[in-house]
């Protein structure tokens, strides 16, 4: 017959005339390294104890100690670019990742994944014979491709993962988390009550793939990929960690952050000159605040301090583990955050962020009502501007923004056996797409001009092993260009020109600031009016990067996008009705029917015995959301409005074999009301004081409560105990209601860009 794969033996009538060849499996090398990349969420440049905080994070500042601290490291504004670029060394608008992988903008620089001319770290190694595994928070498919009905094609172990436990989406709670293991959702393993924490739980499955590989194939090396829910919002930790900083940060965000910039200059991961930025517009003198917006403040500060120091113990469990496998010495550990930190709590914080995207303004004077609850399972807490800044000391400006507070970030490389220096300082100027050259220099592989027939994309990165052995070397990255929804900036060659771009306003209009960064590492000398010239140098530099790296068509819509996503083919059907047949995996967020901010039927087809109750449909958590269920052979609705319940129970009783039961939802200007409907016949309404638009970033499940109890009328799932035959539910346009309200899409908007 034809031989369809390599043979090199040879092949007669019988065995014995007949020669066996074996073709040799793909591997490395017997002293090729693992490689562990460690990713953090929305983590500042100031934050690690190694950077300048008093922020307990030890075993991030074991691995510094033993290897190399990179001062001048950048990164994308947002997080799917950031790992876009991270995964790929390619800049984030090449491969498709202009903004979140909640958009799809219908251009090539915006399609909500990775484009396949890219390949991923995980491609090119497994291919070299490296087991390889993805941990954590993903965030780099469409999300309307992240349910059980796929496509699966961008999803982690399509992207050459051989293993995947963590998440899809950009946020999740860290006690009650949206899970995937492999390629289907699963349900966390134990509860908070018994002690789960997520962050725990991608540390136990990465030492468990690890285990895996290391027990059975020891040859083999791995490249793990640890990608946190920390230190993203909801800022959540176990009781002992939120109790150790009490009172810890009651002297405000002012001392702490001279406090941290002193240390920063001491230990010189900030050159010499370096002035400490102003505060930002909105961040007021912390001494010039009320009492209780200081303690709403500081205790949200302590949740961050709280939710990081036990992130780091996990860092820690796993070094441990890489340590007692005898591995840690070959092990290339990148530890880095993929943005600034956030900005997104606000000037005051917020003790529940659904408010913020409801614009839902929370006064201090009522969040400390409930202050206590910050940073446990009843809270979706983010701390304000003022703590988010001194998170980016020295600089200025957050997450989302092109200035070096949104783009300046910690890197450590800690590697025993190769890295003599340790404990050393790095201030090559260099940047996400640095990464992967970094691991293919480190692993010895190029990687392919063609990948599984398609061409590829370029290597944009330049690696910067060069630095590992020379402290003085000059820098290898000359030019970089930023943008993120219209803010744009360009280095090149120890220059930075930047402009924080007004939604709206003509990209031609914008203000392009000039820093020296070489001299001026924090941005606070502006030289545009005195080097008009060198300012134009560098913009026309800008549009030549834009053009060559895909970046164009320049465009600054988040809220626009929304729009997309009634289109053909995809789970939001034009006619704006949704079906469901149980038994079905939860649907995340973005998959599911928009409750928020209009009106909406619901209709489940069911038939139960006698006395059989359960939850028919639940989306939130116990924090904001809505469930449709019966109890005690009654159907009830509750609207949890962030904590307020508005609930009705029917005036009749479900009748027992087979029957349709429902809610309609009504919306009233700001307001709404829901009416239960048993049969045909309307059987009981409450009214609600507020429409919620943005419900909640925790999608529904169909037959039970997935996630933490919606209603305080039930705990746990509660799951239907009767047979759910199909769930309806069919969106009231709001184009042609009474009930419209032009900021559903906004909020539908601020939500998306919440859960980066």
């Amino acid at each position: 017959m034809k031989q369809y794969e390599p043979f090199e033996g040879e092949i007669n009538r019988t065995e014995a005339e007949s020669t066996p060849w074996w073709p040799t499996p793909a591997h490395p090398g017997e002293d090729a390294p693992n490689v562990v990349v460690i990713l953090l969420d929305d983590t500042g440049f100031s934050h690690l104890g190694c950077f300048g905080s008093d922020l307990a994070t030890p075993a991030i500042d074991r691995l510094a100690a033993g290897g190399l601290r990179y001062t001048n490291f950048h990164v994308t504004p947002l997080c799917s670019p950031t790992r876009a670029s991270l995964l790929t060394g390619r800049n984030h608008h090449t491969v498709g990742m202009r903004s979140v992988s909640n958009f799809s903008s219908g251009y090539p620089h915006m399609r909500g994944e990775v484009t396949h001319h890219a390949t991923t770290i995980a491609e090119v190694l497994r291919d070299e014979g490296y087991a390889t595994f993805a941990v954590g928070k993903w965030h780099l498919c469409a999300m309307e491709n992240a349910s059980a009905a796929g496509p699966y094609d961008q999803w982690p172990c399509q992207r050459g993962f051989d293993r995947f436990y963590g998440f899809l989406e950009g946020e999740t709670d860290q006690f009650h988390p949206e899970l995937v293991y492999d390629n289907h959702a699963v349900e966390p393993p134990t509860s908070p009550d018994e002690g789960y924490h997520l962050s725990e739980d991608l540390v136990d499955h990465a030492i468990s793939f690890i285990h895996d590989t290391k027990s059975i194939r020891p040859d083999r090396p791995f490249f793990t990929y640890l990608a946190f829910g920390a230190m993203h919002a909801p800022h959540q930790a176990p009781a002992s960690y939120l109790e150790k900083y009490r009172g810890r940060f009651d002297a405000g965000w002012d001392v702490a952050r001279d406090a941290w910039f002193a240390r920063q200059v001491e230990m010189g991961v900030v050159p010499a000159g370096t002035e400490l930025a102003p505060r930002n517009p909105g961040v007021e003198a912390w001494d010039t605040l009320p009492q209780n917006q200081r303690r709403l403040a500081a205790r949200l500060q302590e949740a961050f301090a709280a939710f990081l120091e036990h992130t780091d113990d996990q860092i820690g469990r796993l070094v441990s583990a890489l340590e007692n496998l005898g591995e840690l010495d070959n092990t290339l550990i990148l530890l880095l955050s993929d943005n600034g930190a956030s900005q997104e709590g606000g000037p005051f914080g917020v003790m529940h962020e659904m408010k913020y995207f409801n614009f839902l303004v929370e006064t201090p004077d009522e969040a400390v009502e409930r202050i206590d609850d910050i940073g446990g399972p009843h809270s979706h807490a983010n701390y304000p501007w003022g703590w988010a800044q001194a998170g980016n000391t020295p600089f200025k400006w957050y997450k989302q923004n092109t200035h070096e507070g949104g783009v300046h970030v910690p890197l450590i490389a800690h590697w025993p056996a190769r890295i003599t220096e340790v404990g050393g300082l790095r201030d090559q100027f260099h940047h996400v797409t640095d990464i992967a050259p970094t691991v293919f220099e480190t692993v010895g592989v190029e990687p392919p001009s063609v990948y599984r027939g398609l061409d590829q994309i370029p290597i944009a990165g330049t690696s910067l092993r060069y630095t590992f052995d020379d402290p003085d070397a000059d820098g290898h990255k000359l030019v970089q260009y930023y943008e993120m929804m219209g803010h744009r900036g360009i280095y090149a060659d120890g220059w930075k020109a930047v402009t924080r771009h007004i939604h709206g306003v003509p990209f031609d209009d914008d203000d392009w600031e000039l820093y020296h960064l070489d001299e001026d590492r924090s941005e606070c000398r502006n030289l545009a009016a005195d080097l008009p010239d060198k300012v134009t140098e560098l913009i026309d530099l800008w549009w030549s990067e834009a053009e060559e790296h895909g970046v164009l068509p320049l465009d600054d819509r988040t809220i626009e996008l929304f729009s997309t996503r009634y289109r053909d083919r995809s789970p939001h059907p034009t006619s704006r009705r949704y079906t469901y047949y149980p038994p079905m995996s939860p649907l995340p967020g973005q998959v599911a029917p928009s409750l928020g901010g209009r009106g909406w039927d619901m209709t489940a087809t069911i038939e139960r015995p006698d006395g059989a109750g359960g939850v028919l449909y639940a989306s939130g958590t116990e924090n904001s959301g809505v469930s449709l269920f019966i109890q005690d052979d009654h159907l009830v609705f509750d609207y949890n409005c962030f904590g307020d319940h508005f609930l009705v129970e029917s005036e009749v009783a479900v009748p027992v074999g087979p029957s349709t039961v429902g809610v309609q939802f009504r919306r009233t200007g700001k307001a709404g009301s829901a009416t239960l409907i048993v049969g045909d016949t309307p059987s009981g309404t409450v009214d609600v004081p507020f429409a919620m638009t943005m419900i909640s970033s925790v999608g529904p499940s169909v037959g039970y409560d997935h996630g933490s109890p919606v209603s305080e009328r039930y705990s746990g799932h509660f799951p239907f105990e009767g047979r759910l035959a199909r769930l309806d539910v069919t969106l009231v346009d709001p184009r042609k209601s009474a009930d419209a309200s032009r900021t559903d899409a906004e909020a539908e908007a601020r939500a998306a860009m919440s859960r980066q």
